[in-house]
């Protein structure tokens, strides 16, 4: 239900999920300069802005239909705004990243830039 809160996956959780072969698509909802600055690698991904994301929610929707999504920004919050607005119109089961790329870079892969 749209008012069930936004499940969020810690990053080693998520790096568990990705090396079993989980098919997760990763949601990028960082700014272009962001994106091009520092991502996390994965087999499954997308990049919407999250200004983007209302006219792009089709394609969020073709990412659940094959899978699990897990929503990333720079530290959790712009991602968790956006996983709530998808489930509020529709679109529930988008997890978070919780602490974002900045976590993934210091717990999980130390050779994805940080940033500030």
């Amino acid at each position: 239900m749209p008012n069930d809160p936004i499940v969020e996956l810690d990053p080693r959780a998520l790096r568990v999920r990705l090396d079993a072969g989980e098919a997760i698509t990763l949601l990028d909802v960082r700014e272009p300069d962001e994106r091009a600055y520092a991502a996390i690698p994965a087999p499954a991904d997308l990049f919407i802005p999250m200004r983007e994301v209302p006219g792009r929610a089709d394609e969020v929707r073709e990412a659940l239909a094959r899978g699990p999504i897990v929503a990333y920004c720079h530290h959790g919050v712009r991602s968790m705004n956006v996983a709530a607005w998808l489930a509020a119109n529709g679109l529930p089961g988008v997890l978070n990243l919780r602490g974002g790329i900045d976590a993934w870079s210091m717990v999980v892969d130390p050779a994805v830039p940080r940033y500030f």
